[in-house]
Formats: structure tokens, sequence, C-alpha cells
């Protein structure tokens, strides 16, 4: 059976237990689960390796039973793996039996127990676990989608960012750990991984965290099909914000997650509500905001080890918001190498309306001169009319961004329709060091058939209109703050 079938065979039960109340990424973290105990019997049975997972908690323990001793075990054995450490913890994170029919429970048990998961190639049994995180990202509902960040996108900044064998990966937001596979495929290719002890050493070189348990089990379980076993573990769940102790990597890849404020809400005894910023006060940090882009940003900056490379998806508030805003463009400017910029064109991300860019930039040794001498930008919005169905993304739209940005060849460049370079003193002379610089006509003033969908629209006039509030309150804060 080809991925593409199996994939079709594994989601459609995935509706039937969809009217019983489970959700869509639910049902993959029992997939994950399932999957894993089926593979460890495979690789006992099959190659004669130990079992990596302790007596009683195999799945051995539950394909034969049915009814109640189905759920009950089942649930026990959850439980017990859910406290062993390294990627068994992670993969097992939390992990409770959301399945309650235990009809249904044996019928999926029996999916998984029909094929012979170890015969299938890596990059099939990836390519299926990816397929199925695919089909929980257009849930729109489940919210799933913030988490997946287009692979056409991911595949082009992994190419022109050009990780080495001996350099070290970080996604400080991993999701389901796309930037870190993508990273491990690419790795692999280069010629110093034919030798036997740099190819087992790069296994060590990816870590990620996510602060979503569910998404960290999902990135587990993705990493290990793909072939990225043998290491404790990978992924971290926990708030990336709060600090990397320390820790410094190599190559920076990430997409934060959407939405601009952190905040969170308490209830008073009398039954209102008060909704409580929530600031991250580091000694690392030069700026405080709520804004958990900027505060990501500051984090990448600080996490980047010395000549590190960083390539983060963020969106276009980034790029133009004064106060905090301002001063850590600023910065970037000063201590980095912010030398491209990438306007990514809408429609391509699961939530709609958002409009992102990617930030290229390297950590450089400090000096009195500003480290960004110039900065490349590429729009590959303007004119660009995609969507997820009818005209996705696909990696042969990026081939003309790959081509300008002359990876390892930057000195080489050459501005182009799309392609134009503006140096220092040109982005310190803008108002608050605004980047977000366009150049190109926008022919669906002309055109209306060249516009937008009405959902993209709607949902960019939501964002405005949040913008603007959100700017309201500030200015009302800082009025009341400053009477006697």
């Amino acid at each position: 059976m080809n991925p593409q079938s199996l994939v079709a065979k594994v989601w459609n039960f995935a509706h039937v237990l969809r009217d019983q109340g489970v959700s869509y990424q639910a049902y993959i973290s029992q997939i994950s689960y399932l999957l894993f105990l089926k593979m460890d019997e495979e690789r006992v049975e099959q190659i004669g390796e130990a079992s990596m997972l302790p007596d009683g908690a195999r799945w051995a323990d539950i394909k034969e039973l049915s009814g109640e001793a189905l759920g009950v075990t089942y649930g026990k054995l959850l439980e017990k793996l859910s406290k062993q450490p390294g990627i068994i913890g992670a993969i097992f994170l939390k992990a409770q039996n959301e399945i309650q029919d235990p009809a249904k429970l044996k019928r999926l048990v029996g999916l998984i127990d029909g094929e012979t998961w170890l015969a299938l190639p890596v990059d099939v049994k990836g390519s299926i676990y990816e397929g199925l995180l695919a089909r929980n990202a257009e849930d729109v509902k489940s919210g799933a989608g913030q988490y997946f960040t287009p692979r056409p996108v991911i595949e082009a900044m992994v190419t022109v960012v050009d990780p080495k064998p001996h350099q070290t990966i970080h996604d400080p937001a991993c999701g389901t750990a796309g930037f870190l596979l993508a990273a491990w495929e690419h790795m692999k290719q280069h010629p110093k991984a034919r030798d036997r002890r740099v190819y087992s050493e790069l296994k060590n070189k990816f870590s990620g965290v996510d602060i979503v348990p569910e998404v960290v089990r999902l990135a587990a379980m993705n990493l290990y099909l793909h072939g990225i076993t043998g290491v404790d573990s990978i992924v971290e769940q926990k708030d990336a914000l709060l600090g990397a102790g320390g820790k410094t990597f190599d190559v920076v890849l990430t997409n934060p997650p959407f939405g601009k404020k952190q905040s969170y809400r308490i209830v008073r005894d009398d039954g209102e509500i008060d909704s409580e910023r929530e600031d991250y006060d580091r000694q690392d940090f030069f700026v405080t905001t709520s804004n958990k882009q900027l505060n990501f940003l500051q984090h990448i900056m600080t996490v980047l080890a010395p000549n590190g490379e960083a390539a983060v998806v963020l969106p276009d508030n980034v790029l133009f918001e004064g106060g905090a805003g301002e001063t850590i463009r600023r910065r970037l400017l000063q201590n980095f190498d912010f030398h491209t910029l990438l306007r990514l064109p809408t429609g391509i991300f699961y939530k709609q309306g958002v409009k992102a860019n990617v930030l290229f930039f390297d950590k450089k040794p400090p000096s009195e001169a500003a480290s960004t001498k110039e900065l490349w930008i590429y729009d590959l919005r303007t004119n660009q009319r995609f969507t997820l169905k009818e005209r996705p993304m696909v990696r042969a739209d990026l081939d003309d961004f790959v081509a300008c940005y002359r990876s390892g060849h930057r000195a080489e460049r050459a501005e182009t329709e799309k392609f134009r370079r503006y140096p220092l003193d040109t982005l310190l002379a803008r108002d608050k060091v605004n980047l977000d610089i366009f150049w190109l006509k926008d022919d669906a003033l002309d055109d209306p058939d060249l516009l937008p969908p009405p959902d993209e629209v709607a949902a960019e006039i939501v964002e405005n209109l949040e913008t603007a509030l959100e700017r309201f309150r500030n200015v009302a804060k800082a009025l009341g703050e400053s009477q006697p």
C-alpha cells in the first residue's frame, strides 16, 4: 500500500472517532502511542533488538485484548510509559486513553497491527506521519494549523542557510519538528556525513522545545519515524522564553507561534475577570515587552552562538512596531548582520490573513561599527496569490528567491525586480526604523480578479482592528499612569 493510501485509510477512521467526541489531534496522539508500541515489537521480533519498553507496557499486552479489559490495560500502560525517561517519556508525555468506546479502540489496534511498519522505508513512514499532521493542520477548528509551517518555506529556508554536520541546530518553538527534520535531511546529504563517526554524531546536533505537551509528543514521534533514534530526547516541553540555561546554538530555524500579546485571565472572588500581562524579566533581554514575537526575537538573538545563523518566520508587526520594536530592530542592525528579508505571500498559512516574513541574520562579535551593512529584501508577496487548496505554494515557487540569495556567495548578489538592496544608512533614516519596505506595484489595485478572497480580506481587517485597539489601550494606560 502506498503512503497516500495508508494515510487515507488511517485518516478515514478519524472521522468515525470525531463523531464520538475525539478530536483529530487526540486521534493522532493515539496513533502515535500505538505505532510506537507496534514498532517496538517489530524491532524485537524481526531484528532481535531488546525492547525499549518496560515489562507490562508492550504491544503484546494489549493486541489480543478487547472490551473493558483493553481500555483498562491500555490506560494503565500509557500512565506507566508517561513516567519513562528520554524519547519514550516525550512520546507518551501526559498520555491518556481518549477513546472511551472499547470497540473503537479495538478497531484502531487492529488497524495498526495490520501493517508491518518496520518494513516500510524511513522516508515512507515519515511521509505517512507528515501526511497525518498535514490533515490535522487542515482542520481549522482544532487549532493545529498554528504548529504547521508550510513545508516549501521550511525547505527553502534550510537550503539557503545550508547547515553543516558540525553545527548545532535549535528550534525554540519546534511544533511538529518540521525545521529539525528538514535540517536533518539536508545535513545527511553533506559529503562529510559519509564518515560513519560524523553521521552517528549528527543525531546529537538537534534540539527543540515547545510549550504545548501534545505538540511535543507529535514532534518526538515525527523524529522517531524519520529515523532519528538512539538519543535520549531531542524535543523538550517547556516555555522557551524562560531561558535556555546558558546554552547557545550555531543555527536557529523557527516559526514562533502566531499572536501578538501574551496574557492570562484571572477570575476574582467577585466573579470579575482581570487580564494580566505575562512579561519576561530576563537579564539577557534588553527591553521588556508583552509582544510574543518580539520576545522570541530577543530570545533567538541571545541563544545564537558567536557567528551563529538564524532564519526566523515573523509577522509584519515586528518590522514596523514602535517602542520596544524599534529598540530591538536597532539592536538587530547593530549587533547582527541582518542581511536578508523574505516577504512571504498571504494564503499559505492555515490561519487566514497572516502577513509574515523570514528574517535571516548572523551573530557578529561586539564592535562599535554596525554589523549590518546592507539589507536585501525579496518580495514574494506582491502580485502573488496562493490558497491552501486551489493554488497551494510548492517548492518551485521559491526557486527564484533561493537563486537570488546566493548561499555561500552573498557578495555576488545582484538586484532584480523582486530583490532589492537597502544600505544601512537608508534603513536607519526611516521613521522608527520601519523595515516593512515594498516597492512593487500591486496589480490588484487595477484588476479586481487579483484581489484576495473575501475570508482573507476579512481576517486582515480583524487583524488591523485588533492592532489598533491594542495601541489605543496602550495610550490609555500611559495616560492613566501619568496622572498624579
